[in-house]
Order: structure tokens, then C-alpha cells, then sequence
């Protein structure tokens, strides 16, 4: 259906039904699979003048010492470093702003897949949930492990990350948004499937060892491009598999009955990696803290290539969220890109979102 269609009936904070593909197989991890179908301009270029090649005698290692769970071994903020971005004519030093780092990940996920920086753009996500965090810093944090996984192939990666430097899944809360954000994994250790195969990914790049992301339905997994036929666990231990293991586990996360398909342990890309890590965010916000799951519906809204129908979906989930007018100027905005009986529907829908919100 047209999402929308209920939304003259809509009370703030009452979650409707409508087309998001937040409920779609295999776009969330085993756990965060939803049991109801929750709705749910290139910008200036942000300039950072120091990026990739900043100094890092201010750099501070992550502790070498085995984690335990759940506790924090490094405080993100006490290794921050100033960085000096430039938006537009301006330049600022210390943390992004919000409006700032939304513009920022707006553009960052607009280049072409293979130039899309998935560890900035995950603190970027991160920055969003907490303001004063300096991007910077994760990246620098990145390098860090980078530096102290040097000569190791992918192997002894996924040991070195997962076992001698103790990130772990969350196994006792798993639904926790921390588990998404990309400062806390590095400060408290723990993750889910798709965060901690970002981990391993980024630190990965860095030391020219490539790891491709596998968007297996119900459980994130990655591959090393160099090796046919292996495939890793982050979540668990890191654990290597081979095409048997990744069915049993498919098995395991999605039933006995489910079909397998081979395509499924294939790399994907960028772009989905980044949908896949909001949607997981936007379920777990929206069990947990309902009011706190708009801005993430703002970013999903800037990744390109959302259909006017998902893009609806996207905007009762604000209607949802009380914010009516936002969601009218969504649906104003799909209502052009559509003809007839369609656009007029999603008109007189917008329309009464607007009645609502005045």
C-alpha cells in the first residue's frame, strides 16, 4: 500500500504500519529481527584539512590489556585531538556540529561505492548520538590498532581484534544502540555482527589487507578478498568459517526451513553496509527510545536510492514520532515525483499531517 494511508488517524508516538524496508529478511542482525513492520542536494563538502595525513604524536592507543565485558578500557573523549574542518568559508575547530556532520554524511554517501569512507562515516552516524564527539579521534583510534596489527594477514586479524584485543559480541544486550555506535564499540568493546565487521574492515584498509563486508540475512559476516572460499565471524570470536559453517549458522539465525542461497556470502556494498547499520539503529531506538530515532530516519532519508515508496515509509515513521510537519514536507516532496490517483493520495495525506501539526 501507499504508506501514509492511515496517517489523518495518526496519534504521536503510536508506531503504524507501512512499507519500510527496515522489515525486510536479512536486513537486520538475528536478534533485532522485527516481529511487526516498525516504520519505521549535494551539500558544501566539509574540508578536513588534516585527513589521513594528520600527526598523530596526540594519538592515544587503545589498552593493550585483555577487555572486560562491558567495560570501558579507553575514554574516547580524554583521546580527542582538535582538528581544524572546513565547511563552506568557515572553519571550525573541535567538534562537528550536527547540522554540520548530517552534511557531511550526506555527501559522504552520495560518491560512488568504492570511494565511500565507511569508518568515517560510522562516526559520523555516532557524532549524531553524541555531539561533542571529535570524528577525528575514532579515526585516530583506528590508526592506532592499524599500527599495533602490522604484518598480521586476515587470520590473525580477526585473533588479534577479536580474541588478544577482546571486542566481543553483546550477548547479554544485544538490542543496546550502543552496540551501533561506533565510539562506544571501541570503548566498551562489544557489538553486533555488522558493527564489529565494520571494525575489523576499517582496520583492515588500513593495513592494505583487504576485508569485504557480507550481508548475510540475519548475521553480518566478512570475507578477505584475497582468500576464496573463507568467511569470518566477528560476533563470535572472530571465528573463521568455511561455506558449510556460514549455512549451519544461517540455519541457526533464520530456521531450519529457510532457503539458503549461495548469493548470500557474497561481498556487498558500501551503500548497503550503511542502510543495514541505520536500520538495525532505528529498530533498537525505536523499541527503546522512540523520540530518539528521528534523526537516524533523517539519515536513511539522504542515502541515495530510496524509492518514493520507501521514502513514505520514512516519513510516517516521523508522523509516528509526533513530527508532523517534517513528514508532510516528505511526502510533499514524494507527491511531486508522482502522477494521478497516487500523487493526489499522498497530497491529501501530507495535507492532513500539515492540519495536525499547525
Amino acid at each position: 500500500m501507499v504508506a501514509g494511508e492511515v496517517l489523518g488517524q495518526l496519534e504521536a508516538g503510536v508506531l503504524v504500519v507501512g512499507h519500510d524496508p527496515v522489515h525486510q529478511p536479512g536486513l537486520l542482525e538475528h536478534h533485532e529481527v522485527a516481529v511487526h513492520r516498525a516504520l519505521g542536494e549535494v551539500v558544501t563538502r566539509g574540508e578536513d584539512l588534516g585527513d589521513r595525513q594528520r600527526a598523530r604524536r596526540r594519538r592515544q592507543h587503545l589498552d593493550d590489556r585483555p577487555s572486560v565485558r562491558g567495560e570501558a578500557l579507553v575514554d574516547v573523549a580524554q583521546a580527542a585531538v582538535h582538528r581544524v574542518v572546513k565547511f563552506g568559508d568557515h572553519l571550525v575547530q573541535g567538534s562537528v556540529a550536527a547540522v554540520e556532520a548530517t552534511a557531511r554524511f550526506a555527501e559522504l554517501v552520495r560518491r560512488p561505492d568504492e570511494q565511500v569512507p565507511l569508518d568515517e562515516v560510522a562516526a559520523l552516524i555516532a557524532a549524531h548520538a553524541h555531539p561533542d564527539l571529535e570524528v577525528g579521534t575514532i579515526l585516530d583510534l583506528l590508526d592506532g590498532l592499524a599500527d599495533d596489527a602490522a604484518g598480521r594477514d586476515a587470520d590473525s586479524l580477526a585473533q588479534f581484534l577479536f580474541v588478544e584485543r577482546g571486542f566481543a559480541g553483546n550477548t547479554s544486550d544485544y538490542g543496546d544502540p550502543r552496540n551501533s555506535y561506533l565510539d562506544d564499540v571501541l570503548r566498551r568493546r562489544l557489538g553486533i555482527p555488522i558493527s564489529l565487521s565494520l571494525l575489523i574492515m576499517e582496520v583492515g584498509r588500513r593495513l592494505e589487507l583487504p576485508v569485504l563486508g557480507v550481508s548475510m540475512p540475519g548475521h553480518f559476516l566478512v570475507r578477505p578478498a584475497r582468500d576464496q572460499g573463507v568467511w569470518f565471524d566477528p560476533f563470535h570470536g572472530g571465528r573463521r568459517l568455511d561455506e558449510e559453517s556460514c549455512r549451519e549458522l544461517f540455519a541457526r539465525v533464520r530456521g531450519a526451513d529457510a532457503e539458503f542461497r549461495p548469493a548470500y556470502l557474497d561481498p556487498t556494498t558500501a551503500s548497503a553496509i550503511v542502510e543495514r547499520m541505520l536500520m538495525n539503529l532505528q529498530h533498537s531506538l525505536l523499541r527503546r527510545d522512540p523520540s530518539a530515532a528521528a534523526w537516524v530516519v533523517r539519515l536513511r532519508l539522504r542515502m541515495p536510492g530510496q524509492t518514493t515508496e520507501e521514502r513514505a515509509g520514512l516519513a510516517t515513521v516521523l508522523a509516528t514520532l509526533g513530527l508532523f510537519i517534517e513528514a508532510a514536507d516528505e511526502l510533499d516532496a514524494v507527491a511531486g515525483e508522482l502522477t494521478g490517483e497516487a500523487a493526489e493520495r499522498v497530497t491529501h495525506q501530507a495535507a492532513a499531517l500539515r492540519a495536525r501539526g499547525n
